[in-house]
């Protein structure tokens, strides 16, 4: 179980001094890229990395704090190397899910899916699809 401060994303710049034009001199009211669920997935990563990450979900929350439960597995457990089912996540491949946004919360942020919504990350992400499509082919 972990806790992640609720709120938007404060920039880390000393004395609020961003240094450049107007448009990106935003300190205060900026909001994060991912969201909550996905920046508790990453913590825990980072504390437990022996373990994979396979996915979390929403516990309780207050004023302050939105707690969460990640659920961790261990690769080298004979249990999961054994079940072909679950044998999946001990290949090298799968190591840090959660930093690489391959959770199923890192996903929502990143746009993916199936259906007419997720038309514009076709082919993998955001930027594959407009790369296609923008790339000019000379054959």
């Amino acid at each position: 179980r972990i806790r992640v401060r609720r709120g938007g994303r404060k920039r880390p710049v000393p004395k609020g001094q961003t240094m450049g034009k107007p448009t990106n001199q935003g300190v205060n009211q900026l909001k994060n890229q991912r969201s909550h669920q996905a920046i508790a997935e990453e913590r825990v990563g980072r504390k437990c990395g022996a373990l994979r990450v396979l996915n979390s979900y929403w516990v309780a929350q207050d004023s302050t704090f939105k707690f969460y439960e990640v659920i961790c597995i261990d690769p080298f457990h004979n249990a999961i190397r054994k079940n072909p089912d679950t044998q999946w996540i001990t290949k090298p491949v799968q190591k840090h899910r959660e930093m690489r946004g391959l959770t199923s919360a890192n996903k929502k942020s990143r746009g993916l899916g199936k259906g007419r919504r997720y038309s514009k990350t076709n082919g993998g992400s955001r930027w594959a699809s407009w790369h296609r499509r923008n790339l000019q082919k000379y054959h």
